[in-house]
């Protein structure tokens, strides 16, 4: 009987075990599905598709920007976007120079081939609550959800006071 009970228990244990291993192996690839399912991404011809498209794209896209990619977060503010300027400069309405602190350097859990991981060390400027790299006539930008919102938020106080 002592056998058998140590047998089982072996069993029982082996199971869980597995079933660990299971959880290890699959985690990973149930969080990019879980996170996939919460963005949504797409190509335009140029700013003027873009920005008919989709009322999320930013303003100052220029109309005649080229090539232009976009990832967006559906749970927040969290976006990427790549786009060729055909005058090979910042768009109008954007400031040059190092982001003030509420910018945040890292794309956040976006990650898109078509965005290289480094450029987000690059910053050259600001367009609205975008970070922005300008490499030749290639636009990189980035926008961290978490910054926006505080960003926002300080707007309102500044405008409203706190109450």
């Amino acid at each position: 009987m002592k056998g058998i009970v140590s047998k089982v228990a072996l069993g029982v244990a082996g199971t869980g075990m597995a079933v660990a291993v299971a959880a290890v192996a699959i985690g990973p690839r149930l969080s990019d599905w879980y996170d996939e399912r919460h963005q949504v991404q797409a190509s335009y011809d140029t700013g003027t598709q873009a920005k008919a498209d989709r009322r999320s794209m930013p303003t100052w896209l220029p109309d005649n920007a080229s090539g232009v990619q976009y990832l967006m977060s559906t749970t927040g503010d969290d976006r990427l976007l790549r786009a060729t300027l055909p005058e090979g400069r910042l768009p109008v309405g954007c400031t040059a120079g190092l982001p003030g602190k509420a910018a945040h350097p890292v794309p956040m859990s976006l990650k898109a081939g078509w965005f290289p991981e480094n450029v987000t060390t690059k910053v050259t400027g600001t367009c609205g609550h975008y970070n922005v790299t300008l490499t030749g006539n290639q636009l990189f930008a980035w926008q961290d959800g978490a910054a926006v919102q505080a960003a926002l938020r300080a707007e309102h106080v500044t405008k409203h006071g706190s109450r």
